[in-house]
């Protein structure tokens, strides 16, 4: 069992930056790769960014690309997305996933790819 535990969301204005971080509760030897998905009611869980165990290769929805970078530090079993030039539609509860049932050689971008999930941190964009 891996935990995750989201956080660093907030309420920032537009153009405003933030920096989520995702803990692991252990450290499994796995090769995890660990993405960042978004959702706001009504909508279906969206993916964000991406990246593999090494960070060999990261991925980006086409709507944060340019914007939002993630980045990870394994020895603190930890991940990032840092986010820039926010917009109010990036308003969304972000979550935090992982999966280390396969070896993921390019970084995963589908929800039914993750196996662990995390709780959610909330992040509002104000216009």
């Amino acid at each position: 069992q891996v935990h995750l535990v989201e956080s660093g969301g907030g309420l920032v204005q537009a153009g405003g930056s933030l920096r989520l971080s995702c803990a692991a509760s252990r450290r499994t030897g796995s090769p995890y790769a660990m993405g960042w998905f978004r959702q706001t009611p009504g909508k279906e869980r969206e993916f964000v960014a991406a990246i593999t165990w090494n960070g060999r290769s990261t991925n980006y929805a086409d709507s944060v690309q340019g914007r939002f970078t993630i980045s990870r530090d394994n020895a603190k079993n930890t991940v990032y997305l840092q986010m820039n030039s926010l917009k109010p539609e990036d308003t969304a509860v972000y979550y935090c996933a992982a999966d280390g049932r396969f070896l993921w050689t390019v970084a995963p971008t589908q929800t039914r790819d993750y196996q662990y999930w995390g709780q959610g941190t909330q992040v509002t964009v104000s216009s």
